[in-house]
């Protein structure tokens, strides 16, 4: 779908029919069961939501065409992060408690952006430019970020003395959150003003091909934007049922449930990574992968922080050994492949295999 010229149908029908879709079936009481019927809900379901999806990328690159980078890619992964934690808090408000839902989360987003998706892009990229380039100035500033965040989020609890477990005290649970959201907003701020430069890169053959996006449209393509995320993460939740019963069919652990559905929310964002890829704009990729994994530490973990306390429910978030080295390894390659400024596709081969160790071990652990 080109940003430039009049809205495709899609990009408004898909969203219409995801709310349409949702409605009807929350009002019919109409789910997922494993039977022909069933099977023919989830057929229409996968249908509906990933034309959501792609509606949704469609529109976040209007808004990114009209506001400038990196404030485009800002608002969808910062659109993403939100219903992601609004996600989380509505699992957690369930009648089943499950402590460990945030950290699973945030691990797995952060296992998929940056080895999964960065590996994507660098060899896509890498297949059809040889070489692409990155601003190591903005990329040093994201992992730093990144690192201090994971670190104090999902490894320090593990050896904090004042509550057993991998788990934080009120008191320390609270410090962190606070610590989290200012080392966060004062990132933002680098970002999108202090710094700008070091966040964007102009890239050669890239023009103007078209007449700017007028007001009206900005802002139909802004209300749609967000009415497709919602749609997504609501449709999200029914599709579950249907990965529930896939992954019991095929002896799959729990946790793999979890890393589906993550995909499924951060599709929107990796269609938009490749894409920007695919342009030999390597750097907007980075910045929504990046991005992504720094929004959704930020504002996941004291957001559910804060939730976890009105309920009086316990929050686990420490990682276990074996989380814990894959992470390590994720920010060790990291910082390799940001370290010179140019990408090739070994670096992105490198990337999915460590996403690919990832994935394997949700299964044989």
């Amino acid at each position: 779908m080109s940003v430039h010229g009049p809205m495709p149908p899609s990009a408004w029908i898909f969203p219409t029919l995801s709310v349409l879709f949702f409605a009807a079936a929350t009002a019919l009481g109409i789910s997922f069961t494993p039977t022909p019927a069933g099977l023919v809900f989830a057929g229409l379901l996968l249908v509906v939501l990933f034309g959501t999806v792609f509606a949704a990328v469609h529109h976040a690159e209007v808004i990114a065409e009209r506001i400038g980078e990196p404030y485009g890619t800002l608002l969808l992964t910062l659109a993403v992060t939100i219903i992601e934690v609004a996600l989380i808090a509505t699992i957690m408000l369930g009648e089943k408690p499950v402590p460990t839902l945030a950290r699973d989360t945030v691990f797995a987003v952060v296992m998929i952006v940056c080895n999964g998706l960065v590996g994507i892009c660098i060899l896509t990229g890498g297949l059809r430019y040889r070489e692409q380039d990155v601003q190591v100035t903005g990329a040093s500033l994201y992992l730093s970020v990144l690192i201090v965040m994971a670190t104090i989020t999902l490894i320090m609890p593990n050896y904090t003395l004042t509550t057993p477990g991998p788990v934080y005290s009120a008191v320390q649970l609270g410090f962190v959150s606070v610590v989290t959201l200012i080392l966060y907003g004062v990132f933002l701020y680098t970002q999108t003003v202090r710094h700008r430069d070091y966040f964007i890169r102009e890239v050669a053959g890239q023009a103007d091909d078209g007449a700017p996006t007028s007001n009206r449209m900005l802002a139909l393509s802004a209300l749609l934007l967000l009415i497709s995320l919602l749609a997504v993460v609501l449709l999200a939740k029914k599709f579950s049922l249907v990965i529930d019963f896939a992954t019991a069919r095929i002896g799959a652990p729990p946790a793999f449930a979890g890393v589906l559905v993550a995909l499924l929310i951060l599709l929107p964002e990796s269609v938009a990574a490749v894409a920007a890829a695919r342009k030999n704009d390597l750097q907007k990729s980075v910045n929504l992968a990046l991005g992504s994994s720094l929004a959704t530490i930020g504002l996941t973990i004291p957001a559910v922080a804060v939730a976890a306390y009105a309920l009086g429910k316990q929050l686990v978030l420490g990682l276990n050994d074996q989380e814990t080295v894959l992470l390590g390894l994720t920010f060790v390659v990291s910082m390799l492949t940001f370290g010179t400024g140019r990408t090739n596709i070994l670096f992105g081969l490198v990337h999915l295999v460590v996403f690919a160790v990832f994935v394997f071990l949700v299964f044989v652990p």
